[in-house]
This record gives structure tokens, C-alpha cells and sequence, in this order.
């Protein structure tokens, strides 16, 4: 979660709402990352868990990830759980609730819907205050930037 939490500053630097996400093999090796991109890419589809989930395809060389764990700074949205799902992400590990988008656990429950094929393990909240603080100084700059 350190390094997902590493390219969600590099995102909010560059000016994209700061999410990360890295995944790991079955060894528990990092083989993929991603960061926001949606400001840079002009790309909707440019969340962080996409851009990893299509890093970590390329370098195995198949679309099923059924033996990896993706770790991301904030509850996926629907998009993004959907991507899970179809990428047969093995475990899901994210560090805070999206009380607005949160497709989850908090708003919506993807993976435990009848639209699901495959079942996902998901542990939330892990380093949550550090993942919030983030967010909410990203969101409070914007609000109110610095001279």
C-alpha cells in the first residue's frame, strides 16, 4: 500500500484527483501500477486500478489475474470493479471508502451481486487515515490553493 500510496502524490502533483494502485503477483513480486490519469490522458478510463490491470495483462500475457492481489488507495468505482471482476483479480486491497462512487462495499456491492462471475476476496481500510489525509489535503488545495 506504501507504493500505491506513493503514485497517488505523484498524481496529485500533477493535478488528478490522487488515487494509486499496485499489483502483485502470487510471489507477492509488484508487477504493475498505475496512477490517475484522466486530467493528462483526457481519458475517463484512465482510473488508477485500469491503468495497472492493463499493465499487469501485458507483462503475464493474459487477461486472467486469478493469482493476484491489488492493492489501491480508494474503493473502486463501478468501472473499475467491473474491470476486476472481468480480470479475475484474486484478492482486492483498499485503503478508504468512496462514500459517493465506492462500487465495493460502500455504495454498491459489485462483486457480491448477482452480476458477478467470479467471487472476489476484498480487504478494506487498510492505512485509511493515511489514504484520507491525502484526499482531503489534495481536495482542500484545490479548494483553497496556496500562493
Amino acid at each position: 500500500m506504501d507504493r500505491a500510496i506513493q503514485l497517488a502524490e505523484q498524481a496529485g502533483n500533477a493535478g488528478e484527483v490522487p488515487v494509486g494502485a499496485v499489483i502483485l503477483d502470487s510471489f507477492g513480486e509488484a508487477i504493475a501500477e498505475g496512477e490517475n490519469r484522466k486530467e493528462r490522458d483526457q481519458d475517463p478510463t484512465a482510473h488508477a486500478e485500469i491503468i495497472a490491470i492493463r499493465a499487469a495483462t501485458s507483462k503475464l500475457k493474459t487477461w486472467r489475474l486469478n493469482q493476484c492481489t491489488l492493492y489501491v488507495t480508494l474503493e473502486p468505482c463501478p468501472m473499475c470493479a467491473g474491470a476486476i471482476i472481468q480480470a479475475r483479480i484474486k484478492l482486492l486491497v483498499y485503503g478508504l471508502d468512496d462514500p459517493k462512487t465506492g462500487a465495493i462495499r460502500t455504495v454498491a456491492n459489485i462483486p457480491d451481486s448477482a452480476v458477478s462471475n467470479h467471487r472476489l476476496r476484498v480487504i478494506g481500510g487498510i492505512q485509511e487515515s493515511a489514504c484520507r489525509q491525502q484526499l482531503q489535503s489534495w481536495f482542500a488545495n484545490l479548494r483553497h490553493p496556496k500562493d
